[in-house]
């Protein structure tokens, strides 16, 4: 029996990938670096044996699966190929292994987490499901039907794989440090819309996705009437969201969600219009949809006294404006407290005034330095760039978080995909000396 080593365990798909090997019998084990990264929490629970990376880590017998965040030239995987030891590329082994099962792949530029944590939750209540999440999460059943998984566009990866369903949220640019603009983004999700098996979900209030050929349906939700599954009378609560779903203009139920923003609307109806086309029924979606407590850093909150902090994954405009809409609809009297960090330079530098525009929603903003990322270390500008653009921003220090003390019954909103956590976590310790 082989044992899977995976170099660079600890990335986020990585960490998720090695738990469902685990989950369904298989020995699994893997490298990465020392520090610690909350992905790597659920492997110790599970206690998948975690090494240094190592040349001498890989020997005869192994398979190495390995990250996409690391080169041909990385010392393992150099050594593996000296030995004659199989290497498979993350996104490579992941295509040939979903085959087993009925797939469902999430894809977009936002919304991918949530909506795979909310579909493999509702889907789960109805059949054994695998699913793998982008924040770290992965659970593999031995007799599971479906499998449900985050699927990234970031360069094309997502085309290693050919799923039964895709569920598209939206076209959206980013990772300009990859994509050349919106149209290059919209070319990978029509490529991908081809290697489609059965039916796409797609949020038919997206301009791009309503251009989507394919060879399967397109089954389209959102707000607007036209769509195949859409949204009528919302009502949004400090509680959460109720509205009701008409399916080609045909009532068919009333839904109501423990969550928050537009954004959670739409997440919910990509969940209800793949369930209606496996003839999942309606009670279940909905008692399954009550009991959904979320994936990691999305809206993540912690109270201390008269204090809500908010750990968010937010790290592109459109994301910060659906966490804050979040938070007006939840906390509507408190004053909302924006803690950014950019994530990337590139990202910083091509939406530096989007960014601006998206965070002067919130009552103040307080920015971090740019967390630079293993392939892109340093840019044109700084933070300074984005605080210039924002009127009474000011650029929080790590040593200095007992600024935000004089911020008092209010929501602190952490935004950011680098390590802005380290500034919640000292803020934490300050509220409670």
């Amino acid at each position: 029996m082989t044992i899977y080593h995976f170099t660079g365990i600890k990335g986020s798909g990585m960490s998720s990938l090695a738990q469902i090997l685990f989950d369904s019998g298989e020995q699994v084990q893997g490298s990465d670096v020392e520090t610690y990264y909350f992905t790597e929490k659920p492997l110790r629970d599970r206690n998948i044996t975690i090494l240094k990376f190592d040349p001498d880590n890989i020997k005869p017998g192994l398979t190495v699966i390995a990250g996409n965040a690391f080169s041909d030239d990385h010392p393992e995987i150099v050594r593996a190929k000296e030995i004659g030891v199989e290497v498979i590329r993350y996104h490579k082994f992941l295509g040939d292994y979903i085959k087993k099962y009925t797939s469902i792949a999430i894809t977009g530029a936002h919304g991918k987490t949530s909506t795979t944590g909310l579909m493999s939750h509702v889907i789960g209540g109805y059949k054994p499901t695998s699913f793998l999440i982008g924040d770290g999460t992965g659970s593999g059943k031995q007799n599971a039907t479906f499998f449900v998984m985050e699927a990234c566009e970031y360069r094309r990866h997502f085309l290693a794989y050919q799923p039964d369903y895709a569920v598209m949220t939206n076209i959206d640019f980013d990772h300009p440090d990859y994509f050349a603009n919106i149209d290059d983004v919209y070319s990978a999700f029509q490529q991908l819309a081809l290697q489609v098996k059965k039916a796409i979900i797609a949020c038919g209030d997206d301009d791009y996705l309503q251009k989507i050929q394919a060879n399967v349906p397109v089954v389209y939700y959102g707000f607007d009437a036209q769509n195949d599954f859409a949204a009528r009378n919302i009502v949004k609560t400090t509680e959460g969201t109720s509205f009701e779903v008409y399916v080609r203009n045909e009532f068919y139920s009333t839904f109501t969600i423990p969550m928050f923003g537009d954004h959670n609307v739409l997440n919910s109806l990509a969940v209800i219009a793949l369930s209606h086309y496996e003839e999942i029924p309606a009670e279940l979606v909905q008692e399954r949809l009550s009991t959904y407590s979320g994936v990691k850093r999305r809206f993540t909150e912690t109270k201390i006294g008269n204090n809500v902090l908010v750990d968010d994954y937010a790290h592109h405009p459109t994301e910060i404006r659906a966490t804050i809409q979040s938070a007006r609809q939840k906390y509507p009297d408190r004053e909302l407290i924006a803690i950014f960090q950019p994530h990337t330079f590139s990202r910083t530098e091509a939406f530096l005034q989007d960014f601006a525009d998206s965070l002067s929603q919130a009552d103040a903003v307080y920015l971090c330095d740019i967390f630079s990322s293993a392939r892109e270390q340093s840019g044109n500008l700084t933070i300074v760039d984005l605080k210039n653009l924002i009127d009474g921003s000011e650029v929080l220090q790590l040593d200095h978080v007992e600024i935000l003390n004089k911020h008092n019954n209010s929501v602190f909103l952490f935004m950011g995909a680098g390590d802005v956590h380290k500034f919640q976590d000292a803020f934490e310790d300050l509220l409670k000396n």
